[in-house]
């Protein structure tokens, strides 16, 4: 609920942006201008990290609406998961800052979409996520991207994920949810 008001507001302005004609293409960056508010910031007065990723979600809500991902996912009963996620910080954003959002699908692997998401001002980048994303169905089971790009088509012009990226993702996996996965501290 800590950002319910302005994932509401993302989501009505992506759509009256679609109507009034301004639809991305999947290979687009995806840009929304925010503002650091008095509920972002933590004790440091600077906005709290973890509000980075509730904010990047708002992102790719735009991002999600505006490629049209979004409808054909509701259409078939889809929806997006984030299997894993990382975000190095540069600096920090300040009580009342405007910065933009940008957001952009950078690529995929065998069983998900990439994306990465920055805080920029003034273009400049203050914070980048890279967020590994899967597609799951709302009746149980994962979409495999075969499915995905048969109902939407493979975007064309996605620039190749660097290597790093494809070596966190296995790195960080966990194991799948019908195996063990035991909380043992070595």
């Amino acid at each position: 609920m800590n950002v319910i008001w302005r994932t509401l507001l993302v989501i009505l302005r992506a759509r009256t942006r679609v109507r009034r004609g301004k639809a991305l293409d999947p290979t687009a960056v995806a840009s929304i201008r925010l503002t650091t508010l008095p509920t972002d910031i933590d004790i440091l007065r600077h906005m709290n990290n973890g509000r980075y990723l509730s904010l990047f979600d708002l992102g790719r809500w735009d991002l999600l609406i505006r490629t049209g991902l979004f409808d054909a996912m509701n259409d078939r009963g889809w929806y997006a998961v984030v299997s894993s996620e990382t975000i190095t910080f540069r600096k920090s954003l300040q009580l009342w800052q405007r910065f933009e959002v940008q957001s952009r699908f950078i690529g995929h692997d065998d069983k998900a979409l990439f994306l990465e998401h920055r805080a920029v001002v003034k273009g400049e980048v203050y914070a980048r996520a890279i967020i590994r994303a899967r597609m799951l169905r709302r009746t149980g089971g994962t979409v495999p991207n075969e499915e995905l790009f048969a109902a939407v088509g493979k975007p064309q012009g996605v620039p190749e994920i660097d290597a790093w990226v494809h070596d966190w993702a296995a790195a960080s996996s966990l194991p799948p949810v019908r195996q063990p996965a035991p909380s043992i501290w070595n």
